[in-house]
């Protein structure tokens, strides 16, 4: 419930504060005392988009606070998804730079309004005449339905189902949409793939095979070198080897003569063995080593494919085109695979669609049960609000497809007179019908649901004061489980609050303000004979005043 309101510099208000407490509190002032302010107020901190024109003074900003006790209305959740500090008693704060820059606040942490108008809509449920539209929305209507039959549970499962259902469908949406774009495409990549197959890709190939094509391409050259160096080896005057040779025997005939020379001896024989292997070996290249030029072109071929690979592909690497040669095989292989997908996304979505029917079926089943219980329960206690002869017409059909709240299309028809053609709430039902139908269907609301605080803004507008007190006594009646607001016009309706307050304006020099008080029981006496009679207040206004109270 709201428990506190403070307001700062906000259109004629300069500084009210006011605490609140549960049961029925009546609002009344004369029109154009500001009434319609302290609303507006409240508005903003329930997430009403601001306007720098709220401004009393242009040059302070605007604070607008509202203190809630919220222990009961379950809550926590909302708080932790959006990492709030949850408090029982919880502060929202709103403020209105000079600059037009707005900021809110849940305890002391920043919000946007998105999370602001989500937490307010579940505090307080500001009842306008603007909002008996609502009377003639279907999915309002439903509420109502489902609040009677204890639907919470079942709307939750078909949700959850609903949800699931959409998500299906729009996969499967996505995939035929790919499928058709990826079919204009499957060929061109198809092609791309068994160029990049064909070609001999695999890491360390370009390389491997550049060195080869400068081995066969200078094989003239290679066997040259390589001539010249056997050469050098074997010569039978100057050859290494045959020098080596006799610098073996000479080490072998020292070592006889101390340890250094047998350590000596050794390293020459080991020299040695490394250049006759040398020599074995650069003989082994020679005799190996010829011309072949169909190798060389066979070479080239394959590399000259990989540099045209790498250049249609704009890279410089096979590891490059090794990976687009596999981005391409998942393409070929995901557009092969598609009708696959979609037939089993198909099945999938039809699975889905039989437990979400099962689900609105349970709804449909349980609204129809309670239907006549709402028809009796409307007209009964219009009945009391001089309606006697009002009347309704409400039935389920099925829808053409699944809506949020499940797969029920509604009739819910009205006729204010016996006799009378029954028509859209709309269209037959005048103003002062509409707020009594709305107070009904709110008063049957709150024995079924845990509803907010509500605050009924004139609603009592266009009545008689024999009904106006008869609304009085409805809402008096929905005061017992929750906090009820109303600002009225009608002393029939004030009298019935446990709380009074005055809205009223007073000039102080040059400045007209807006202030807000609490009226005590004579204070009380005196404003009701006020609504009744005038500002000369007559004695029978008085006495008429505390019959009311009384």
């Amino acid at each position: 419930m709201l428990v506190h309101l403070s307001i700062k510099n906000y259109a004629l208000i300069d500084n009210l504060n006011v605490a609140f407490t549960n049961g029925f509190t009546c609002i009344t002032g004369e029109t154009g005392a500001g009434k319609s302010i302290l609303l507006g107020g409240l508005s903003l901190v329930l997430g009403k988009r601001a306007d720098l024109s709220s401004l009393r003074d242009k040059d302070k900003k605007c604070v607008i606070e509202a203190e809630f006790q919220i222990d009961t209305y379950n809550l926590k959740p909302f708080f932790k998804d959006n990492d709030l500090d949850y408090e029982d008693r919880t502060i929202i704060r709103r403020e209105i730079q000079p600059s037009g820059k707005s900021r809110a606040f849940i305890n002391d942490s920043p919000v946007t309004l998105d999370i602001l108008t989500r937490l307010g809509s579940g505090l307080i449920d500001v009842h306008s005449q603007h909002q008996t539209l609502q009377l003639t929305d279907n999915d309002f209507q439903l509420k109502v339905i489902d609040a009677l039959a204890d639907n919470k549970t079942q709307l939750a499962d078909y949700a959850s189902k609903l949800r699931l259902y959409k998500a299906t469908s729009k996969e499967l949406l996505e995939l035929i949409d790919f499928q058709k774009e990826a079919n204009k495409e499957h060929d061109y990549n198809s092609f791309l793939l068994e160029e990049l197959q064909a070609a001999p890709l695999k890491l360390g190939v370009q390389e491997e095979l550049e060195e080869q094509y400068e081995q066969l391409n200078n094989v003239e050259n290679i066997l040259e070198l390589i001539s010249s160096g056997h050469q050098l080896l074997n010569d039978e005057q100057v050859g290494i080897v045959s020098l080596l040779t006799e610098l073996k025997q000479v080490a072998n005939r020292l070592s006889g003569f101390g340890s250094q020379y047998a350590d000596l001896n050794q390293r020459i024989q080991s020299v040695f063995i490394e250049v006759d292997d040398i020599a074995s070996e650069l003989q082994n290249y020679q005799e190996g080593t010829e011309a072949n030029p169909q190798l060389l072109e066979e070479i080239n071929t394959k590399l000259q494919q990989l540099y045209d690979l790498q250049k249609k592909h704009g890279v410089q690497e096979v590891s490059e085109l090794l990976q687009i040669r596999e981005e391409l095989s998942e393409k070929v292989n995901v557009t092969e695979n598609l009708e696959a997908d979609i037939e089993r996304k198909e099945k999938e979505l039809a699975v889905q669609k039989v437990a979400l029917q099962q689900a609105a079926d349970v709804l449909t089943a349980k609204r129809k049960k309670v239907v006549p219980d709402l028809k009796k329960q409307l007209e009964d206690s219009l009945k009391a609000l001089g309606m006697p002869s009002a009347t309704f017409k409400i039935e389920l059909f099925k829808a053409n497809d699944f809506k949020v709240n499940g797969a029920d299309g509604l009739t819910f028809l009205f006729s204010a007179n016996k006799g009378g053609d029954y028509g859209e709430l709309k269209k037959v039902a005048s103003g002062g019908e509409l707020s009594r139908i709305m107070l009904t269907i709110k008063s049957i609301l709150a024995k079924y649901e845990n509803l907010p605080t509500i605050m009924f803004d004139e609603i009592d507008t266009g009545v008689s004061g024999e009904i106006s007190g008869k609304m009085g006594d409805i809402m008096q009646a929905m005061s017992k489980s929750m906090q009820v607001f109303s600002i009225t016009h009608l002393p029939q309706v004030a009298s019935k609050g446990d709380h009074h307050f005055k809205v009223y304006k007073q000039e102080e020099g040059a400045v007209t303000k807006t202030n807000m008080k609490q009226l005590s029981s004579e204070e009380r006496v005196v404003e009701l004979a006020e609504m009744l009679g005038g500002k000369e207040l007559s004695d029978s206004a008085m006495a008429h005043a505390r019959q009311l109270l009384n």
